[in-house]
């Protein structure tokens, strides 16, 4: 159980049937620790330890390390938005099996974006007990000016406001993801006058 136990922490508390089995487990086993309360099944093909007590970051660090906090979840993060958000907004490979969302908590809102643009702008975020990829200010503003139609008007202007305030901003990198993200023309007329 030991051994079990080391796998979990260097995972984020949350392992596949798959990295179970790499360690000597059977399916029996797994069933077993089941059975005996020391693991407990998350979903189908994710488990973590029965008594751990996961906050949903660690939930989400661990069961989507490929993922990208964006929108919404990033504008929180940032201090551009103060609506606390009642879903995760992560990015993901639009190639990404659409059935690994399936999942009754932690609520997730899935941006599905091609491969040759997801790893644009990312950086890391840092909560208090692990760390999640996330989109850097500038390139979260062109997503913002991206779906603009989407996004809650007031939310859109607060973010702007924001991030036209934010001494960590840095134009130069938002004018070349505008030209990636092909929202050049949007910048220039909404961001622009600010500038």
């Amino acid at each position: 159980m030991k051994r079990v136990i080391d796998e979990f922490e260097k995972n984020n508390g949350i392992l596949k049937t798959i990295q179970l089995k790499s360690i000597g487990l059977t399916y029996r086993d797994i069933n077993k620790l089941i059975g005996m309360n020391k693991i407990e099944r998350i979903k189908n093909g994710y488990y973590k330890i029965a008594d751990d007590e996961l906050s949903e970051i660690e939930m989400i660090a661990g069961l989507y390390p490929d993922g990208i906090l964006c929108m919404d979840s990033a504008l929180f993060y940032y201090g551009y938005s103060d609506k606390t958000p009642l879903e995760w907004t992560i990015a993901f490979n639009k190639h990404t099996s659409k059935t690994r969302f399936k999942i009754d908590y932690p609520f997730i809102k899935p941006y599905f974006i091609e491969p040759s643009i997801l790893n644009l702008g990312v950086t890391k975020a840092d909560y208090e007990v692990c760390s999640m990829k996330i989109y850097n200010r500038d390139r979260l503003i062109c997503d913002c000016l991206k779906y603009e139609n989407k996004m809650d008007k007031e939310t859109f202007n607060k973010a702007i406001q924001n991030y036209l305030a934010d001494p960590k901003k840095n134009i130069a990198n938002l004018i070349d993801y505008a030209k990636i993200r092909r929202v050049s023309k949007k910048l220039h007329n909404i961001i622009g006058v600010w500038l």
